[in-house]
């Protein structure tokens, strides 16, 4: 046993030295994995980009060279699989050139491996035609037709914003992306009604000069485009790894007791919050343990009313006043399911507790038993009295009079010198 600890011991320290370094100039860790190219070569760690793929399968020997498929991202949350046909060596955070129509476009690669296989199938993709190829590893000519065409994009969108208000049409566009080429603009726009933007694609493709293609989102979109962090502290679902939105409903909130606040339940982008979908599943299926709150528990003693329901740790509350909070026993859910069987067949218990176990009377805690009611109250000092100069007096019962005394001494005698 001994000895197998130590080889774990052995092991963990050895893949420490091999992932980690100390530079000991400047104090601090260093990642020690070959990464000589933008972002980690491994790709298991934290990127600035959003919906990061967590790679939990770099470190497998033969996971790159496993499929063709790569995915790459492009601004903001657009992302697109290709199949590196060229048997180029990529890793995450290269910069490729890649198909697009017309022309290229340039993106960066986030995810090589089995993953990238996982990752299509949630993303839905209809046929093996929307998987284009990779052309190559970006050069300096494709970076300088990039940051050309990106430099123009805040333009473009205060520009075509006016546009669409002088054509009175009932929508906000959100961003415009250019292709990396520059022969392409996408405009994201959102709008809650259906909008016939044929004659504004006429005034943009004459303004631009460019193949325009309009997407509509909502709002979830928007939020997950501009990013941000939400109330949890966290940065937002829909920002770092949430691909497909579901509707949310107030259903999700009344299922979980939680107070139907507006403020509370809206999300950035001013709707429901998604996360209220995340634990519904598990408050449906353990309020189904739970008995009705229209049932009454009948005692010997009193008739008991439900008025209080812990789900996920299956406990009730029950009184013996439907609006007040009378005569308060908690028990299991359990306990009470038993106890209205035993309803059913006629029976009443002693009480709503096990075994017919009485309830513990809890002497009320008094704070301040032990305590003084004047302890924080700080002793006032005795201010000294102080004579006609503003300074203190010296210290002792007599002294003033003392002091006086000498001063009428010393007057008297320079009375007498001067006559003399």
């Amino acid at each position: 046993m001994y000895q197998g600890h130590n080889a774990f011991y052995r092991y963990a320290v050895l893949l420490f030295k091999q992932h980690y370094t100390m530079d000991y100039n400047n104090k601090k860790f260093m990642i020690y994995n070959g990464c000589d190219r933008g972002l980690c070569i491994r790709g298991c760690g934290r990127q600035d980009r959003q919906l990061n793929t967590y790679d939990w399968l770099a470190d497998v020997p033969g996971n790159a060279s496993s499929t063709n498929l790569v995915e790459v991202q492009f601004k903001n949350t657009r992302k697109g699989y290709y199949h590196n046909v060229n048997n180029l060596d990529l890793k995450k955070g290269d910069i490729v050139a890649v198909e697009a129509n017309p022309g290229h476009d340039i993106g960066v690669v986030t995810l090589t491996g089995k993953l990238v296989e996982l990752q299509i199938r949630k993303a839905n993709l209809k046929s093996a035609d929307d998987i284009k190829r990779i052309y190559r590893i970006a050069k300096p000519v494709d970076m300088d037709k990039y940051r050309e065409a990106k430099s123009r994009e805040h333009d473009t969108m205060i520009q075509s914003r006016q546009i669409a208000k002088n054509l009175n049409l009932q929508m906000k566009i959100g961003d415009v992306e250019y292709q990396g080429d520059g022969n392409k603009a996408i405009f994201y726009y959102i709008a809650d009604e259906r909008v016939d933007f044929r004659q504004l694609i006429k005034v943009l493709a004459e303004t631009f000069h460019v193949r325009i293609e309009m997407k509509q989102i909502g709002a979830r979109q928007e939020a997950g485009r501009i990013g941000g962090t939400g109330p949890c502290g966290r940065e937002l679902c829909c920002a770092t790894w949430m691909k497909n939105f579901v509707s949310v409903s107030t259903g999700a909130a009344r299922y979980q007791d939680i107070s139907l606040n507006p403020q509370k339940l809206a999300g950035m982008c001013a709707k429901l919050k998604c996360c209220l979908n995340y634990e519904v599943d598990n408050y449906i299926e353990a309020s189904r343990k739970l008995p009705s709150k229209e049932v009454v528990l009948q005692t010997k003693d009193n008739d008991y009313y439900l008025v209080k329901s812990d789900i996920l740790a299956g406990l009730v509350t029950y009184s013996t006043d439907k609006k007040v909070m009378a005569n308060v026993e908690v028990i299991t859910a359990r306990r009470a399911l038993e106890i209205i069987e035993m309803n059913k067949r006629g029976e009443k218990p002693e009480t709503l507790l096990e075994d017919g176990a009485t309830k513990k009377q809890e002497r009320p805690v008094d704070l301040l038993e032990n305590e003084s009611l004047t302890r924080f109250d700080k002793n006032k000092k005795k201010r000294k009295p102080k004579n006609r100069n503003g300074k203190q007096a010296p210290k002792g019962r007599n002294k003033p009079a003392e002091a006086q005394a000498k001063k009428n001494t010393d007057t008297d005698k320079g009375g007498n010198t001067e006559k003399e």
